[in-house]
């Protein structure tokens, strides 16, 4: 059993050398389909969060439609979008952004909200208007939950994009449902590339992250890193 994974394995490996054009096509599809949903899926969430943290009012919207948005499951979604929208691109992107906002949606509120209140009280002392400590204190104090939210949408609209194939969407998805012409190989190693594109996203936004988040913010992240270092 264990060397007929490794044949299959080495096999997907050859699959990827041999069929690489093929493979580059269809990743840069799932690329493409990915950055348009969670581009859409962060213009959509991180302003309503935001603004429903920087109210302290609207727990019970933002967690709820995070909520909804992740109970509904993606294959129903596109399902009913076939009725509206039809086959093909815009499907997809409908069913991919109702999965990315929830968790872009919920962080953006939480970190918003939860931004320490001596700061924002020192900000308006300092005669800060609202949009000023919202810009210059709030957000920038929530960035790492909030890109927290958005590297865990990046990673779910990468790993769902696959199920574009089914409505005609493109991606690496049309090698993962098509068994018959691709073989086993060849599903391995598109979902060997699923899994590649999901972890360069998750770091990259990661780099983003630690780029964005202001110097004073990272040394008091820093500070209270706890020490694993082996005890001799």
């Amino acid at each position: 059993m264990i060397l007929a994974g490794l044949d299959v394995f080495a096999n997907s490996l050859d699959f990827i050398v041999d069929r690489r054009e093929l493979l580059l096509e269809k990743t840069w599809e799932h690329v493409e389909l990915s950055i348009a949903a969670l581009l859409l899926s962060i213009l959509i969430a991180v302003p309503i969060g935001v603004a429903l943290g920087h109210l302290h009012r609207g727990s019970f919207l933002a967690v709820n439609l995070a909520n909804i948005g992740r109970a509904l499951p993606t294959l129903v979604v596109i399902a009913v979008g076939f009725t509206i929208f039809g086959i093909g691109y815009t499907n997809v992107i409908v069913a991919l952004v109702i999965l990315g906002v929830p968790p872009i949606l919920t962080n953006a509120y939480v970190a918003v909200d939860e931004v320490d209140r001596d700061a924002v009280e020192a900000a308006r002392g300092m005669g800060m208007t609202p949009l000023q400590v919202l810009l210059r204190v709030e957000v920038p104090l929530a960035l790492p939950l909030l890109f927290a939210g958005i590297r865990t949408a990046a990673v779910f609209i990468v790993a769902t994009a696959t199920i574009a194939a089914i409505a005609g969407g493109g991606g690496l998805g049309d090698i993962l449902v098509n068994q018959a012409a691709y073989r086993v190989e060849g599903l391995v190693a598109a979902a060997l590339c699923v899994s590649a594109l999901a972890l360069a996203a998750d770091g990259l936004l990661g780099l983003v992250q630690r780029w964005v988040t202001p110097a004073g913010l990272k040394q008091q992240i820093s500070t209270f890193e706890p020490d694993v270092r082996p005890v001799v």
